[in-house]
């Protein structure tokens, strides 16, 4: 059977001691990606000096594209990292999320034709976030201190296959951890990029798979991942981005008109490569920006 060429993206803002674990864990994935993508949405050096460093020591191409901070544009900043993406599956996750070491090979076998993935996390208090950022922790046990869903630590391919149905809801929506297809990622136009500001892009996009028959599978008790704690970031009151939401599902639409194809033509510069496995930083690099 073919190897399914898979491109992991990792979403950053201003976070550079968190993204420096969420690398620290993809590193050392039993089945590596065949290209890590950081989707930065305006970070300063110091998360290019996290990049550099780990460049040094993951033996796939590691890209930084980066794009100036003007406003939350998660929507913008992901689609220009899926149209880099050589990969035909891309596994999403936030640049706060720490990986089980099987999380790409669990991520793998759970691919299926007309579905995209929605992955779980265990949800760290920030005594524990604190905690693994200053000792660089890559795991939690069930019984550790300061968790939320510690269920998200049992990892059981039976328990898997009981829960991992088609579905169509619109409840428990996370891009912290989440898997599509390229081809589907393309027929819907992406990320809707008319949403700016926190919120409801997962949800949206899950609405336009919905409408073109791709469904939803929840993929629990495998490609497990650990949330570091930060302070909420959901605006208070109505979300203007819900009224794009709901006009997306009460038309039914299935295409939104600001998105990835903007991003398929014309992308310039240059990505950086792959290195040797030695922990040591290196110096500045330039990365692709908008």
């Amino acid at each position: 059977m073919k190897a399914l060429k898979t491109s992991l993206v990792i979403t950053t803002y201003e976070w550079p001691a968190a993204l420096d674990l969420t690398l620290g864990s993809a590193a050392r994935q039993s089945v590596l990606p065949d290209e890590i993508i950081v989707a930065d949405d305006g970070s300063g050096p110091e998360t290019q000096r996290v990049v550099d460093a780990w460049r040094e020591l993951i033996p796939v191409p590691l890209h930084h594209l980066w794009q100036p901070h003007e406003g939350f544009r998660l929507a913008r900043s992901r689609n220009r990292a899926i149209a880099r993406a050589s990969g035909e599956y891309l596994v999403i996750v936030d640049g706060d999320m720490v990986m089980h070491r099987h999380f790409i090979a669990d991520h793998r076998l759970a691919a299926r034709a007309r579905s995209f993935i929605q992955g779980v996390r265990l949800i760290t208090g920030s005594e524990t976030a604190d905690q693994m950022l200053r000792c660089r922790l890559l795991d939690l046990g069930i019984f550790s201190p300061d968790v939320q869903r510690r269920r998200h630590c049992v990892r059981s391919r039976l328990l898997s296959r009981l829960l991992f149905f088609p579905r169509t809801g619109q409840r428990a929506i996370r891009g912290c951890n989440q898997a599509y297809w390229k081809h589907d990622l393309l027929a819907v136009n992406g990320f809707n990029e008319a949403m700016i500001g926190w919120g409801r892009e997962d949800n949206e996009i899950a609405a336009r798979l919905y409408h073109r028959g791709i469904v939803r599978r929840n993929l629990k008790f495998q490609a497990l991942a650990i949330h570091l704690h930060h302070p909420r970031r959901a605006p208070q009151g109505f979300n203007p981005n819900d009224y794009v939401l709901n006009d997306t599902l009460e038309r039914r639409l299935t295409w939104c008109e600001r998105g990835l194809d903007s991003h398929l033509a014309g992308l310039k510069g240059r990505m950086f490569g792959r290195s040797a496995p030695a922990m040591r930083p290196s110096g500045l690099r330039a990365v692709e920006r908008a």
